[in-house]
């Protein structure tokens, strides 16, 4: 049996090095890594919160004493009501990530599950992820459906 535990602050550093495994294996990553220091106490603080609407579900690496296997990290935002999700709250999953020597063991999975069971208990009417195409199986097996994506972004 996989043991999946929610993150706490002092995961805050291992959460930044699995993410940025994730960003690596992206089409056109940036791997300057620097971010990591900048970022640290803000995912740090969140975790520590525990009403942030923020959390982690998280494998600890079962060779590395101190490192993780997995991770998946969601949020709950507020968005207003419509049909179907009245009270506007909406999971949205991101970060899901496995140490390369770590992988096809269920580690993320077992994550996943975890996330969506946090998230429906916080009242979410839909969770939201954007997959990459090596996930879709994972996430179609847990009930993910594509959707047509209209989204747009603005950086600053």
């Amino acid at each position: 049996m996989t043991l999946v535990r929610r993150a706490t602050p002092e995961d805050a550093g291992e959460l930044l090095r699995l993410r940025q495994v994730m960003i690596d294996s992206m089409p056109g990553a940036n791997s300057d890594a620097d971010w990591q220091s900048a970022s640290l106490a803000t995912v740090t603080g969140r975790l520590a919160d525990p009403s942030s609407g923020f959390a982690a579900f998280v494998v600890d690496h079962p060779e590395r004493s101190g490192s993780l296997a997995a991770l998946v990290v969601g949020t709950v935002e507020y968005r207003i009501g419509r049909a179907g999700n009245p009270h506007g709250r909406v999971g949205y999953v991101f970060s899901v990530a496995t140490d390369p020597d770590t992988r096809r063991r269920g580690y993320a999975r077992a994550c996943m599950e975890a996330l969506v069971d946090w998230l429906r208990e916080q009242g979410v009417g839909q969770i939201d992820l954007t997959a990459s195409p090596d996930a879709v199986p994972l996430y179609a097996s847990l009930g993910f459906v594509r959707q047509p994506d209209p989204l747009m972004r603005l950086r600053f």
